[in-house]
């Protein structure tokens, strides 16, 4: 199952979120450009249990270098296909966790989540050797925290069958769900010492992600912040909303709500639609001319319910301006 994206839009601009999305990739380019020596690298710079539990190993790395290493190795990746995955669900869930705890507090919690998880990691590879790398753990954390804020949201998934891509809407929770269950069942039938994924860490980022989210939400905001809020709010609604249209007297036509903000009413805007259509959902681009009002209506034709082979009926949006919050 591959998450599209949720169905919560964020308010205010994920500016850690997307910062750790930059570092992440920038870091990787890194690696990349360091491929002969990237052994060596990693091994340095990723979390290596061995470096903290046997003392003849731990004597060739300073202080300084054994703390740099629980942070460094979160921004490490194995490859192409392991960075785009992580960044991928990062982007998908970590946007409405930061908004729901502000900037500051969602990049401590991130890099207490990814600590956890190397933790776990520890805890059952106590002696090894092997470094394991990757935003893996802290990303389960974020997903923990998805799960306990939004339950009911759901998830635009795509599920390939064979080879044709079938999209379907599911719930966050079942979603989430059967992520988790897959790393547990990974974790107990496999050998930690002996696969190359940190099955154990993913657990620990995903039940820290939970507690920390309830302790982090007992911690008050401090004006930093609430100034950060202010500075990176949303003047806009989400460019894609899914319009679920209801059907009127006349059978053929369907009416639904598009949502603006006064600034977009004033300027005009472009959105892309998605409606559904039985089982799949189509996408339309719509023109918000400048100066329309609250109540106007938008006349789509021809993308109603069919009326023959070679006719439609219409869809009327009704505009709603919603205004600035705060």
């Amino acid at each position: 199952m591959i998450p599209i994206r949720d169905a919560i839009p964020s308010k205010n601009f994920p500016i850690v979120n997307v910062t750790l999305i930059a570092i992440n990739v920038m870091v990787y380019l890194i690696e990349l450009a360091n491929y002969p020596v990237l052994d060596r690298l990693i091994f340095i710079y990723g979390f290596v249990p061995a470096r903290y539990t046997v003392p003849d190993i731990a004597a060739h790395f300073g202080i300084v270098q054994q703390i740099f290493a629980l942070i460094s190795f979160m921004f490490l990746h194995g490859g192409f296909w392991h960075i785009i995955g992580n960044m991928w669900f990062l982007y998908i869930f970590g946007d409405n966790v930061e908004d729901r705890l502000g900037h500051l507090r969602y990049l401590a919690f991130y890099l207490l989540c990814g600590w956890a998880s190397g933790l776990t990691h520890l805890i059952y590879n106590w002696h090894s050797h092997v470094p394991t790398i990757g935003a893996s753990g802290a990303i389960a954390g974020v997903m923990g925290a998805y799960l306990i804020l939004h339950p009911r949201s759901r998830v635009l998934t795509m599920i390939p069958i064979i080879i044709i891509p079938y999209f379907v809407e599911i719930p966050a929770a079942f979603f989430i769900g059967i992520w988790f269950l897959f790393q547990f069942l990974s974790a107990a039938l496999s050998d930690a010492q002996a696969t190359g994924v940190a099955w154990w860490a993913h657990i620990g980022g995903f039940i820290s992600g939970i507690v920390l989210l309830k302790l982090f939400l007992r911690i008050p905001e401090f004006g930093l912040t609430a100034s950060l809020r202010h500075t990176t709010k949303k003047r806009k609604t989400p460019r894609l909303q899914v319009i679920k249209p209801v059907e009127s007297t006349d059978e053929y036509t369907m009416h639904g709500t598009i949502a603006i903000t006064p600034q977009e009413a004033f300027k005009g805007t472009r959105k892309i639609i998605s409606i559904p259509r039985g089982s799949q959902k189509k996408t339309f681009v719509v023109t918000v001319p400048p100066g329309i009002k609250e109540g106007s209506t938008l006349k789509l034709g021809g993308i109603g319910k069919k009326i023959d082979e070679f006719r439609s009926g219409d869809v009327l949006l009704k505009v709603m301006i919603k205004p600035d919050e705060g």
